[in-house]
C-alpha cells in the first residue's frame, strides 16, 4: 500500500514543474495522496499551473493572493468542498520587492519590510488558521525555509528576515496546534541552493550552485536537488514522523554544517 494511501493535500505555491512545491507533489502523487492546489489569480498564471499540475489530477484548483483574507477564506471554502477533510497543508511561496534584493540591506524601504514579512510569513499563520477547521487528526503542516534565516547571505536581505519570522512561526503553531485535540504537526525544510524562478529573482544562483556543489559534503546539483526537498516532505507529511514537530530540517547535502 502506498505511503500516504487514502490522504489528501492542499499545496500552495506551485508556479511550474521547476517549483519547489511541483517536485513536493510529486513525491506526495507518487506516495498515493490526493492533491489540491491554489494559484495566484489571473488567467496567465491560472494556464501556468494548469498545465504544471496536469498530471497530478488535482481535486482543487482554487485562485488565492495570500495577501488577502478573503481570498484564502474562499479557497479554503473551495477545498472543503472537494475534499470534505485534508490531512496536509503545503506552504511553499515568498515574495519581496525585486528591488529590496538588489538593493542594499540599509535601504529596504517599509512597504517592502511589510510585504516581505506578510506574505512570505505571515501568510502560513493565516492559512494555518483557515486549515485547521478541516484538516484531519495527526495531519501535517509544513513550509519552505532557508539558510538566510540565520546565515548572512548576499542580497537575500529582507527575505532573510522573513525567513527568520516564518521559522519562529513554524515552533509556535507547532505548540498550539500539536495541543489541540487533532495534534497537528508544523514544520518547516531549509532547503538548499535550487534553481527555481524564485531564486533567479534574488540573483547569482548559477553561482550559489557551483559554491554547494564545492563545499557541501554530499553531492548537491541542479537534477537532484528539488527531489531531495520532496522526499523529505514525504517524510514530514507521513506517519514516519508522527513524534515530529516545530523542527527546521536542513537538506541542502550538509552545506549548513560546513565553516570552511
Amino acid at each position: 500500500m502506498s505511503m500516504l494511501a487514502g490522504k489528501k493535500a492542499f499545496i500552495f505555491g506551485v508556479l511550474n514543474e521547476y517549483s519547489i512545491g511541483w517536485h513536493i507533489a510529486e513525491q506526495l502523487h507518487n506516495a498515493g495522496c490526493q492533491l489540491g492546489f491554489s494559484h495566484l489569480p489571473g488567467e496567465k498564471i491560472e494556464r501556468r499551473v494548469v498545465k504544471a499540475v496536469e498530471r497530478f489530477n488535482p481535486k482543487v484548483l482554487a485562485p488565492c493572493d495570500v495577501s488577502k483574507d478573503e481570498d484564502i477564506k474562499a479557497a479554503f471554502q473551495q477545498a472543503g468542498a472537494a475534499f470534505g477533510t485534508f490531512d496536509i497543508l503545503v506552504h511553499s511561496l515568498a515574495f519581496a520587492p525585486a528591488e529590496s534584493l538588489h538593493n542594499p540591506f540599509l535601504q529596504t524601504s517599509r512597504d517592502a519590510w511589510k510585504m516581505a514579512l506578510d506574505i512570505s510569513a505571515y501568510s502560513l499563520l493565516s492559512l494555518a488558521r483557515e486549515a485547521q477547521p478541516l484538516m484531519n487528526p495527526n495531519g501535517s503542516i509544513i513550509t519552505m525555509s532557508y539558510l538566510g534565516a540565520e546565515k548572512y547571505v548576499p542580497m537575500y536581505n529582507v527575505m532573510a528576515v522573513a525567513k527568520a519570522a516564518l521559522e519562529c512561526t513554524v515552533r509556535y503553531l507547532a505548540a498550539e496546534l500539536g495541543r489541540d485535540e487533532k495534534h497537528i504537526r508544523v514544520n518547516a525544510i531549509s532547503a538548499g541552493a535550487i534553481k527555481t524562478m524564485a531564486a533567479r529573482g534574488i540573483g547569482d544562483i548559477d553561482k550559489m550552485m557551483v559554491h554547494y556543489t564545492e563545499k557541501a559534503p554530499l553531492p548537491w546539483n541542479t537534477d537532484d536537488a528539488a527531489t531531495h526537498v520532496g522526499k523529505t516532505a514525504l517524510y514530514l507529511c507521513s506517519e514516519l514522523s508522527s513524534g515530529v514537530t516545530g523542527e527546521t530540517l536542513y537538506v541542502d547535502g550538509g552545506y549548513n554544517i560546513v565553516g570552511w
